[in-house]
């Protein structure tokens, strides 16, 4: 998908392709779903009239050729769908060359990284599996990953019952509770992700205030130092630079007694970062292959 506007037309392009399938579907009172070039479909139609019905769309257009599968289990993007007697049943798909990498617990990151993994591990989780045994299950693959990766077993157990009792669910991690699952994938299967929060706010008011043209307001009462990280004084450096700021500027200038400080930390340049260099914008080198002419 070269460019960020290649997408959009493609979606452009599909939602033009796919109105036959969505009427069809809609008609039968069934699922229809896309994302991008992937498409998820529900039938109670026999096989050799849904093969009739795709057949059909695949001589649509010239330009969109369609590979389908027809089966009681189905593979869709990130998930494994299944069909039990008309009931589906999602977990989550992973594919059979991915190794169970994550960040490494030695990795030169800040903490709150770390602890960020295992729980949002857990929620994708706890958002996709609609069985409790399926998420029983993905926690054991998880648990295994954070250990593959050295993060230590009581650094585990402490984020997972950050995850658990942050979410009310604390009889899912000690009986496998099957009602309080239930209520764990109701509730983080409609949450909205930071991104769709952020979307909503600016839906709003879009017209009157559009945001690529609002100036953000620079908030005077809150200062955000950085610094770059180091493992081996991360622990100390905070506390010693807050006793700093109260010897020397909080207590000492009226100006700031009112700022609130928080340390931001920069992190280090990863190995890929020294190793590959990306090719570098089109701009600088149509400059370098003007410059080489004129000279």
């Amino acid at each position: 998908m070269g460019s960020a506007f290649t997408q959009v037309l493609a979606n452009i392009y599909m939602l033009e392709w796919e109105q036959y399938l969505i009427a069809y579907q809609a008609s039968k009172n069934e699922i229809y779903g896309r994302y991008i070039d992937d498409i998820f479909m529900t039938t109670n139609e026999s096989i050799d009239e849904m093969k009739n019905i795709l057949d059909r769309a695949n001589d649509k257009d010239v330009n969109i050729k369609i590979n389908y599968q027809i089966g009681k289990s189905i593979d869709f993007l990130d998930i494994t769908i299944h069909n039990e007697d008309g009931r589906l049943r999602t977990c989550l798909y992973h594919k059979p060359s991915a190794e169970p990498y994550i960040l490494p617990y030695s990795s030169d990151h800040p903490r709150h990284i770390s602890r960020n993994i295992p729980y949002a591990a857990l929620l994708r989780a706890a958002r996709i599996c609609s069985d409790v045994n399926d998420f029983h299950a993905e926690c054991i693959r998880i648990d295994m990953s954070l250990l593959l990766n050295e993060y230590p077993p009581s650094f585990s157990r402490k984020q997972f019952y950050h995850f658990f009792h942050c979410n009310n669910a604390m009889n899912v991690l000690t009986a496998l509770n099957e009602n309080g699952y239930r209520h764990l994938h109701q509730k983080s299967l409609y949450q909205p992700t930071r991104r769709e929060k952020q979307l909503t706010v600016v839906l709003k008011d879009a017209v009157l205030s559009p945001a690529v043209l609002k100036a953000k307001i620079w908030d005077k009462t809150i200062m955000y130092p950085r610094y770059q990280f180091d493992a081996s004084n991360c622990k100390t450096l905070s506390v010693q630079f807050y006793k700093w700021w109260n010897i020397y500027y909080k207590n000492e200038k009226a100006s700031v007694r009112t700022v609130k400080i928080r340390l931001v930390a920069n992190t280090n340049e990863t190995v890929e970062s020294y190793l590959v260099h990306k090719k570098p914008p089109k701009e600088r080198l149509t400059r370098m292959e003007n410059d080489g002419h004129n000279r």
